[in-house]
């Protein structure tokens, strides 16, 4: 596990396999025969994960809803010169799960925290998407509410770099028809149970993956990512609706006034333009 520094124990960013357990790293197994105690979100997995291997380690909990008092054990445990090892449910602990206020607390009390890499979601789902991966961004799960979820959306609409969203199976739907809606025609890829048997990523628009989702509805775990946005073109906004509003003098419909000048215009949104335009209308 390296050399240590101080007299306290060490804190461990252990990845666990995200479906297939030969995923596992031969670092992160030497590391969890090796610590004293072992920390996990999700208990039965990690003891069947420990079982596998035959390692023989006291497991904790520490999830979001025990975190203030599983944190104040482990802080504890390492003080006296324990090494601890967390793991989150599947994936790189402390991408969005609760090891990410543990290890600010490890640093806060100066403690070692060692993270290892291993299997992560979010760039398998990326990296076999076809989308652009110079420059992307992780934004994690979309809010639960519909109305503080379409003003997150058109928040980031803009965004153009590559966006990766986990998302819940029961949502998924929802949130696609708000993508779509928000973002308009954009190519994304939809990755469910990755590197499980059943693993499947479905490509294509927006609208098309919605139509394939609608039709066999997916389950397990979710991650979308979706192109970014065009670059911005040269016109503002408030020249945009002005151009709206002139092709409505001409007697051009509202919808189609706004689609012309969209088209025209690379990277505005569309949804935007026409809230706006119905506002200079009013």
């Amino acid at each position: 596990m390296g050399r240590r520094i101080t007299s306290k124990g060490r804190f461990f960013l252990c990845p666990t396999p995200i479906g297939n357990l030969r995923d596992v790293t031969l670092r992160v197994l030497d590391t969890l025969k090796e610590v004293d105690v072992v920390a996990a979100e999700n208990m039965r997995r990690a003891r069947f994960l420990l079982e596998k291997y035959d390692i023989q380690k006291p497991v904790m909990s520490y999830r979001e809803e025990n975190r203030v008092s599983a944190s104040k054990k482990i802080i504890e445990l390492i003080e006296n010169g324990s090494d601890v090892a967390l793991v989150s449910d599947a994936g790189t602990p402390g991408i969005s799960d609760p090891g990410y206020h543990l290890v600010l607390e490890c640093i806060e009390n100066g403690i070692d925290v060692v993270s290892l890499p291993g299997p992560n979601a979010v760039i398998c789902a990326l990296t076999s998407s076809g989308l652009p991966t110079r420059r992307f961004a992780f934004e994690g799960f979309p809010p639960r509410r519909e109305g503080e979820r379409r003003r997150w959306l058109q928040k980031i609409s803009h965004e153009e770099r590559t966006l990766v969203f986990y998302e819940s199976p029961r949502r998924l739907e929802r949130t696609l028809v708000e993508m779509a809606e928000m973002f308009g025609s954009r190519k994304i890829a939809v990755g469910r149970e990755l590197t499980k048997i059943h693993e499947e990523v479905i490509r294509g628009e927006i609208t098309e993956v919605l139509q394939k989702i609608e039709e066999s509805p997916p389950r397990g775990e979710i991650v979308i990512v979706v192109e970014g946005a065009k670059p911005r073109s040269g016109v503002s906004m408030e020249e945009a609706v002005k151009e709206v509003k002139l092709l409505r003098s001409q007697g051009v419909s509202l919808k189609e006034a706004v689609s012309v000048v969209s088209e025209k215009n690379p990277g505005l949104s569309r949804n935007e333009l026409y809230n706006l335009a119905i506002k200079d209308k009013d």
